[in-house]
């Protein structure tokens, strides 16, 4: 067993988990279907697992069993977009046929945040993930294909796998901040959201199919904590200290 972690970094980033055609909403940290779609990504894999192009990659229950966690390591700002859109094509319409009428929507995201997302699980299935989400087949982004990563979501020295940092807890709480706190008046604690059977939390983000007109997905619980505060470190202080 492992821990995997990756870094979710990005002007505008968006995880909407009960969003219904004109009212887009966003969770405060990042879902469990959003990073599974961005797993999936990564690893080139069709949305039917039926499809001949799965053969060889890891499953969708496989990828949805992974124990997730994050790190709040800057909340963001909750912002909304207004957004008008004419002549847009309905579902399974044909083009220049069954064109909507004006449609108005608004958008939620979270600008500048910041979070150290955590999946633990099977030390082999993690090193693939490790692999693909350094040379991703797809190209990924955070929610919504406008919002792609300042920062590869990649992480040199993201899979612990050491007797002290393999469990998820304590790896997220381990590595060293993302990003300097927002203000000088910061109580020295970040936020936690870690998978708990017994957990206060409750989250429909747990993907079943990805498949188009098929999507479904099952419930999560979570819990909320929080840890003490880690220093920001460089890239190369972050390498130094593991090769020590």
């Amino acid at each position: 067993m492992g821990t995997l972690l990756l870094r979710f970094v990005a002007p505008m980033q968006s995880w909407g988990v009960q969003s219904n055609f004109t009212h887009r909403d966003t969770g405060l940290e990042p879902s469990k279907s959003g990073v599974i779609g961005l797993l999936c990504a990564a690893l080139g894999k069709p949305r039917d697992e039926t499809d001949p192009d799965n053969i060889g990659k890891p499953t969708l229950t496989q990828l949805a069993q992974l124990k997730m966690g994050a790190r709040v390591d800057r909340e963001g700002l909750l912002k909304v977009d207004y957004h008008t859109a004419q002549h847009v094509m309905k579902a399974g319409g044909q083009p220049f046929k069954g064109l909507k009428n004006t449609e108005l929507s608004q958008r939620y995201y979270l600008a500048d945040a910041a979070f150290l997302v955590g999946l633990e699980g099977d030390t082999d299935l993690l090193n693939k993930l490790q692999h693909a989400l350094h040379s991703p087949h797809w190209l990924l982004f955070l929610g919504r294909k406008a919002f792609v990563p300042s920062e590869p979501l990649w992480l040199e020295n993201g899979l612990r796998t050491g007797e002290n940092e393999q469990d998820l807890y304590t790896a997220l709480t381990l590595y060293p901040r993302l990003r300097p706190k927002q203000n000088e008046y910061d109580d020295g604690q970040m936020r936690l959201v870690i998978e708990d059977n017994k957990g206060e939390i409750t989250r429909r983000d747990v993907p079943l199919c990805f498949v188009k007109g098929q999507r479904d997905f099952t419930t999560r619980r979570m819990h909320s904590d929080y840890c003490p505060d880690r220093p920001l470190m460089s890239k190369s202080a972050v390498s130094m200290k593991e090769e020590s």
